[in-house]
């Protein structure tokens, strides 16, 4: 699906490596793997947190020098509007994750094309700028809903990054680009700007890397060597973090934390892991590095 008549130019677009630094703007009790436990009718009845961790993030991207895409859910900006406006003040890019954290696969074209131009119309009257990136919730674009991409285009999105270019059981598109690129749609007619989730070849294997519970589990070691590795051989990077995730106090959900220890596991870590990465480059948003490599078509406004 990878549009080959223009490929990825990162030479002379740029004198640093073209790094770019995410957020998935969502509380704890959202995520897909909480899904069997809190049923969305039930989400007023949790303790909200999103906003006082989405401002620790913000916090140490200051501190850092960082900017970055913020993909922020639809009912989270329905719910704390102000927080939205806070993050495009401070400089960065808002994009769309869509409204209720809902699957692309658990979307009809219809549904997916509602919540597409109601999260962006959401979005961009309270961060006072366009929006043009998207990112599906839990990378649920892949082989099966590539149709996704068509949708997104004729809504007004310039950019993707839902991708990751490996085999998961909810997620993962391994035939897809490994680096920024043009993709055809769903039906081949047009083309839309993709940065994929970041991945370091170790042999034949692809490894996740810098990406959520990626970032979390692995040793900060070898996230600092895919950031070096990367910008040795010119390949663009995404890292992307959760709210959430620098929360080590948030409530238990579920049996156990035990139970579901892939989002509790590190969390007392996640912020110094996260610094330490964000102070190892200059990161600037994914809007902001595409524009750079060449791939950010004009968009025209969705009627």
């Amino acid at each position: 699906m990878t549009d080959q008549t223009n490929p990825h130019r990162a030479s002379g677009r740029t004198s640093e490596p073209a790094f770019a630094m995410s957020v998935d703007v969502e509380d704890y009790f959202q995520v897909q793997a909480f899904a069997r436990f809190v049923p969305r009718g039930d989400w007023d009845r949790y303790p909200s947190r999103v906003v006082v961790n989405t401002r620790r993030v913000l916090d140490l991207f200051d501190q850092s020098g960082a900017k970055a895409t913020f993909f922020t859910l639809g009912c989270v900006a329905r719910a704390h509007p102000e927080l939205v406006r806070e993050i495009a003040s401070r400089g960065h890019e808002v994009a769309s994750h869509g409204v209720d954290h809902r699957m692309i696969t658990e979307l009809s074209p219809a549904e997916f094309r509602l919540q597409a131009i109601e999260s962006k119309s959401l979005l961009e009257d309270l961060a006072g700028h366009p929006v043009i990136g998207y990112r599906a919730p839990s990378y649920s674009i892949g082989a099966s809903t590539l149709w996704a991409l068509e949708i997104l285009v004729e809504c007004g999105y310039a950019y993707d990054s839902s991708i990751y270019p490996i085999r998961r059981r909810r997620y993962g598109y391994p035939e897809g680009p490994v680096r920024p690129a043009r993709m055809s749609t769903g039906s081949g007619k047009g083309t839309i700007a993709e940065f994929p989730m970041s991945t370091l070849a170790l042999g034949p294997l692809r490894l996740p890397v810098l990406a959520g519970a990626y970032l979390r589990l692995l040793p900060s070691w070898l996230s600092m060597h895919a950031l070096r590795a990367h910008a040795a051989n010119g390949t663009p990077v995404v890292v992307n973090v959760h709210p959430w995730e620098l929360d080590p106090e948030q409530p238990t959900i579920g049996p156990s934390r035990r139970h579901t220890w892939t989002h509790y596991t590190r969390l007392a870590s996640a912020e110094g892991i996260l610094r330490r990465v964000a102070g190892g480059a200059r990161f600037r948003s994914i809007a902001d590095r595409l524009r750079e490599l060449g791939l950010l078509a004009e968009v025209t406004p969705a009627t």
